[in-house]
């Protein structure tokens, strides 16, 4: 693998950037106060924008490392900051990384984090040299499934019982999924 980083991405509809501080109220307004977005996610909804700020701060000094894949999702036609997309754990031994993404509710349905993924996708293949992306999602989040499965994300399995939800403290199962270089570059044809 070659690293590079947090490099910015366009799509027809998204620009993909790193984060900065000065995001924080925008981001915290959006979906990271929300406990609709983050029911399924490692960590509550943010109590407080300075929570938030102090997240923001990190990721934009981490963003500057080659290693690091964490962009800030902005919908070019109203230059709004409406979610975010990372990959996790970016390995090089294996050559692989595991794939995590949000969004503000508002825009749930309209094929955007589909568009984003895709776009995530093809720079960590086609530019990165990745093996392997996996991703894992609550199994009653339909969203996020489609989400990967319109990707090219394969199911692999389920863990039941997995994980427990910051946020309600139900306990739900986790489906595993994941992509290899070669699916991809083969579904891309």
């Amino acid at each position: 693998m070659q690293h590079k980083g947090t490099k910015i991405l366009e799509t027809e509809r998204l620009l993909l950037r790193r984060w900065k501080e000065s995001d924080a109220e925008e981001a915290f307004a959006h979906w990271m106060n929300d406990p609709d977005v983050t029911k399924y996610l490692t960590w509550a909804p943010h109590g407080d924008v300075e929570v938030t700020r102090a997240l923001l701060k990190i990721w934009e000094r981490e963003s500057a490392e080659p290693q690091t894949y964490k962009w800030a999702i902005v919908l070019k036609e109203e230059n709004a900051l409406i979610g975010d997309i990372v990959v996790l754990c970016a390995d090089d031994f294996q050559e692989r990384g595991t794939i995590g993404y949000c969004m503000d509710k508002k825009w749930w349905g309209k094929g955007i984090m589909t568009e984003a993924l895709s776009e995530v996708l093809r720079y960590c293949f086609e530019e990165v040299g990745f093996f392997r992306i996996d991703g894992e999602h609550a199994a009653e989040n339909i969203g996020s499934s489609r989400v990967m499965e319109k990707c090219g994300l394969t199911c692999e399995g389920t863990r039941r019982n997995f994980f427990r939800c910051p946020t309600t403290g139900e306990r739900v199962d986790i489906v595993e999924r994941g992509i290899l270089r070669e699916e991809y570059f083969k579904n891309k044809r």
